[in-house]
C-alpha cells in the first residue's frame, strides 16, 4: 500500500512539474495595438550645417516591450516622423530617456505579466515564468533588496544583446548618433564593439551608438542614483563623466540626478564637452508639479542653496540643470529627455526641455509622445 502511495505521489508530482514546465515555456504573442503618433513640440533655432540635438520623449507601456521588434516598430515610427520633417542628418544627435532599455527585462514574457495590475504582481509573474533563471540570479544577488536585484539580473545577458541590437540598429538605420537612454546591467562594458556584462553590482548605464551602429566609448554609469534606487543600483562616483566625439561636437552624458551636481559640469568642461545629454525619468503621475523632495538621501552639494519643498519638481530640474549656463557650464547646448507612459501602477512625470544660451525651452503639453529639436 505504501509503495502504491509513493508511486501515485511521484506520478502526480511529475505531472505537475511537467505541466508547470510547459506553461513556463509557452510564450504566446497577443494582439498588439500601439499609438505610433508623435508631435513636434519644440523646434528651436535655424537649420545649418552644424547638426542638431533631437530629443524623443516616447510614451511607452509594458506591451511595447513584449518583443524587441515591437519596441523597434514604435521607436522607428518616431524617427521616421522626424526624418519626414527634415530633422535628421549626418550630424544629428538623438537622445532617448532614462530606463528605456531597462524595461527590456520583461521582453518575451507571458501574457499574464503584461496584464498584471501592479508592478509587484508583474515581477512575481516574471519570476514564476523563469524559475531556474530567477533562482540563479537570486543566488548571486547583491545589496539589501535581493529580490529586486534578481529581477534585474536574471535576464541581463539577453537584455544587453537586445539593447545593442535595437538601439545600435536604429542608429545605423537612420544614420544618426544615438544616446540610447539607459539600461540597468551588472558591470556593463564594451569590448570589441560589443556590450557585455559582468557578475558584479548593477549600474544604471547609458551607451552612445554611432552612425555605424557601434558603441562609442564605454558605457556611462550613473554616479548619483536617487535614494529609492540605492538598495539595487550601485553608485559609480570613482569615474568622471564620459565625453565622446560626435559629428556635432564633443558630447557628455549625465544620467538623471547626476545633472543636479555642479561638479559634474566642471568635469565635462575640463574634457571640452560642447553638448550635454540628460536621459531622465521621474516616477509618479503628477510628481512634476509637486514639491521637490530634495536630493533624496544624497549629500547636497555645498554650492547648491535650494532646499526641498522650495520649488516644484519641474522647477527644481530647470534650476539644477546647468547646461549652457556660463560660467557653470561651458557647453553650448543640452537636452533633458524624460520617459513617459504607464508601467502597471507606476506612472511617470517629467517634461523634456532644451538648454541653450542660458535658457530652457519646454513644451507645456506633456500628453503623448513628443519631439524636441535644437539646431546648433
Amino acid at each position: 500500500m505504501r509503495k502504491l502511495l509513493y508511486l501515485t505521489f511521484s506520478m502526480a508530482l511529475i505531472a505537475a512539474l511537467t505541466t508547470y514546465a510547459m506553461w513556463a515555456a509557452d510564450r504566446p504573442v497577443g494582439h498588439y495595438l500601439s499609438d505610433l503618433r508623435i508631435n513636434l513640440a519644440v523646434d528651436q533655432g535655424t537649420p545649418a550645417d552644424r547638426g542638431n540635438l533631437l530629443g524623443i520623449q516616447p510614451e511607452l507601456f509594458p506591451t511595447d516591450y513584449q518583443s524587441p521588434e515591437r519596441l523597434h516598430r514604435k521607436l522607428a515610427a518616431y524617427l521616421q516622423k522626424a526624418q519626414d520633417q527634415g530633422l535628421l542628418n549626418d550630424k544629428t544627435v538623438v537622445v532617448l530617456p532614462e530606463h528605456i532599455g531597462t524595461w527590456l527585462m520583461v521582453s518575451g514574457e507571458k501574457d499574464e505579466l503584461y496584464q498584471a495590475s501592479t508592478l509587484k504582481e508583474a515581477m512575481n509573474w516574471l519570476a514564476a515564468s523563469n524559475p531556474l533563471e530567477f533562482l540563479r540570479a537570486l543566488a548571486s544577488a547583491k545589496g539589501d533588496s535581493r529580490m529586486d536585484d534578481a529581477h534585474l539580473r536574471m535576464k541581463a545577458k539577453d537584455m544587453a544583446k537586445n539593447y545593442q541590437a535595437l538601439f545600435g540598429g536604429l542608429a545605423k538605420e537612420f544614420h544618426v548618433t544615438l544616446v540610447a537612454g539607459t539600461i540597468v546591467l551588472p558591470e556593463p562594458s564594451v569590448s570589441d564593439g560589443r556590450l557585455k556584462i559582468g557578475r558584479g553590482a548593477l549600474y544604471n548605464s547609458s551607451v552612445v551608438f554611432g552612425r555605424d551602429g557601434l558603441p562609442i566609448g564605454q558605457p556611462q554609469r550613473q554616479m548619483h542614483p536617487v535614494f529609492d534606487q540605492q538598495d539595487v543600483i550601485e553608485a559609480d562616483e570613482q569615474h568622471s563623466p564620459n565625453v565622446v566625439d560626435t559629428p556635432a561636437g564633443r558630447l557628455g552624458v549625465l544620467i538623471g540626478s547626476d545633472s543636479w551636481y555642479p561638479d559634474n559640469y566642471r568635469k565635462l568642461d575640463a574634457q571640452g564637452a560642447q553638448l550635454v545629454a540628460v536621459p531622465a525619468y521621474v516616477v509618479g503621475r503628477g510628481t512634476w508639479d509637486k514639491p521637490w523632495r530634495g536630493y533624496k538621501g544624497l549629500s547636497t552639494p555645498s554650492s547648491v542653496s535650494l532646499k526641498a519643498g522650495e520649488l516644484s519638481e519641474g522647477q527644481a530640474w530647470h534650476r539644477l540643470t546647468l547646461t549652457a549656463q556660463p560660467p557653470s557650464s561651458q557647453a553650448i547646448a543640452g537636452i533633458s529627455v524624460f520617459l513617459r507612459g504607464q508601467f502597471w501602477d507606476q506612472g511617470s512625470a517629467g517634461q523634456s526641455f532644451l538648454s541653450s544660451n542660458g535658457q530652457h525651452f519646454v513644451d507645456g503639453n506633456s500628453r503623448g509622445a513628443r519631439l524636441l529639436n535644437l539646431w546648433l
